[in-house]
């Protein structure tokens, strides 16, 4: 039998080893999150600001929070974001493990919808796990110095209904976290860890589950029309930056809506109309070039490194049957 009849397009779990695996993904992700957490902070702090009384665009903010706070300012809640590893590895063992017990209950025979029925599960229990986090780490992004007129970042971004942290504790390492922690808390209750958490599920799950059928449509698409010298893993590096575009279009309002919610504490009534009045149309609009950049830029990463993850942990029975 030729190699062509034999080639594995989607290399499931079951042909991993999962002692290289879960490791190697875990290392992947913090190396990842690290190179893309500015784009995040920046998307937020867009898409929190009222109209453009701060930033003017994703340059303007990097640029304006950079020669303000220095590169730590980039990076101002990345430990606690850090800890979304965790939620993350369980978000790709339920697609994984989504995608491989629908395949042999033979539920869906399509790929392409087993990847957005996947993707989309997947992100219902990563959100459960990581929406608390998403709350303090949000809040730690928009703790800023003082901007030229003298009021804070936080102040300037966000409404009066945002957390109020003290400079002592806004300057310590730890002091601003269990700050935040103890402010949500009091102001919401427990349940205020959660707040946002549908709109959250709303926003993700979609995208993830557009994100991953969008990427099997480009991947098939890709390696239908390319000659049979191009690797497979340069297709896929092109697959996932255009699913990325793909994805984050469609669910761009979504995700202002949740931002915004997590951060002021409205209900999604309350914040459309706020946005509404604020930006009109264009609020459908407000963060997508920071969220195209980081869309792209990530997915570019992620599906490299997950990619060649998986190649690196196949079994030796499945190893001649996978194109690099």
């Amino acid at each position: 039998m030729s190699f062509e009849m034999e080639e594995i397009q989607v290399i499931e779990l079951r042909m991993m080893d999962k002692r290289k695996y879960y490791p190697l993904t875990l290392a992947s992700g913090l190396c990842i999150r690290s190179l893309l957490y500015p784009f995040a902070l920046i998307k937020t702090r867009l898409q929190i600001q009222r109209g453009h009384n701060l930033y003017k665009g994703t340059f303007d903010a990097f640029m304006k929070i950079s020669g303000r706070e220095g590169v730590s300012g980039l990076y101002r809640g990345f430990w606690v974001s850090c800890l979304q590893l965790f939620p993350s590895m369980a978000y790709i063992t339920t697609y994984e493990w989504t995608r491989h017990h629908l395949t042999e209950a033979a539920v869906i025979t399509d790929s392409k919808l087993l990847s957005f029925a996947s993707g989309g599960v997947a992100s219902v229990i990563g959100q459960t796990l990581a929406v608390p986090l998403d709350i303090v780490t949000q809040h730690l992004m928009l703790m800023g110095r003082r901007t030229e007129g003298g009021e804070s970042v936080q102040r300037k971004l966000a409404t009066i209904q945002t957390l109020h942290v003290s400079e002592e504790a806004r300057h310590s390492r730890f002091g601003a976290v269990a700050a935040i922690v103890d402010g949500v808390y009091r102001q919401y209750g427990p349940l205020g860890f959660y707040k946002g958490y549908f709109v959250s599920v709303m926003c993700f799950a979609p995208n993830s589950a557009l994100w991953w059928f969008f990427y099997d449509v480009y991947s098939d698409g890709l390696t239908t029309i390319s000659p049979e010298w191009v690797p497979r893993l340069a297709l896929r590096t092109i697959a996932a930056p255009l699913s990325g575009v793909s994805s984050a279009l469609i669910t761009n309002p979504l995700d202002v809506i949740r931002a915004r919610m997590q951060v002021e504490g409205n209900s999604m009534k309350e914040t459309v109309n706020t946005l509404w009045e604020e930006e009109g149309m264009w609020m459908v609009t407000k963060g997508l070039s920071a969220r195209l950049v980081q869309s792209v830029t990530f997915s570019f990463f992620i599906i490299l490194g997950y990619e060649t993850i998986k190649r690196w942990s196949l079994l030796e029975e499945y190893k001649d049957k996978v194109r690099w």
